[in-house]
């Protein structure tokens, strides 16, 4: 089903990474994919998919985030905003693993009022592709953030290999609850 990478090297994300085939061309990995790095985070006005964002000129920006890249090879958007979901989710159960009390509002993550979360899901003319980022450090960010560092968890690979094996978990069960039922007919 869904292939997964936790990368060594850091990545800075500017929104380019946010487009087809990044993954495979960039770690030859062909098909659904999730990959997670650590790196800066500074997406301009220009690079930004979120309309409501651009429209407020609220620019993204963390000296360290853990970035997830997401594709799925299907173009239905709605199905790639549920998908955001339940990888936001699976990072809040994460986080919970830890005792740390979390506000998931929408597909984003909140710990005492600070942002935690970046995301976006949208859709290209052959995969839908979602980016999550959680703050590592919060030091010149725009808002009042939360960054993992300060939450304690140290080990970000291993936390973003069990945020990963947790989305795939899911999707496995979804795709098992699809071929385990009976289909029924109308009788009329």
């Amino acid at each position: 089903m869904i292939k997964t990478l936790v990368l060594e090297d850091q990545i800075k994300y500017d929104g380019t990474q946010l487009q087809p085939h990044w993954i495979y061309r960039n770690f030859n990995i062909l098909g659904d994919a999730v990959v997670a790095f650590i790196g800066e985070v500074d997406v301009a006005l220009d690079k930004m998919v979120d309309l409501t964002d651009v429209k407020e000129k609220e620019f993204i920006y963390s000296p360290l985030m853990l970035n997830f890249i997401v594709e799925h090879f299907d173009t239905n958007l709605e199905l790639a905003i549920y998908r955001q979901r339940m990888l936001i989710v699976a990072v809040k159960e994460e986080l919970e693993q830890y005792e740390i009390v979390v506000q998931r509002i929408g597909d984003d993550l909140y710990i005492n009022r600070g942002k935690l979360s970046v995301s976006i899901a949208t859709s290209s003319v052959l995969s839908t592709l979602i980016h999550i980022g959680l703050n590592i450090e919060t030091e010149g960010t725009p808002v009042k953030t939360a960054g993992l560092n300060e939450l304690g968890i140290k080990d970000i690979s291993a936390f973003a290999s069990n945020v990963m094996l947790s989305y795939k978990r899911e999707l496995e069960r979804i795709y098992e609850a699809r071929c385990k039922v009976r289909g029924i007919t109308v009788e009329g």
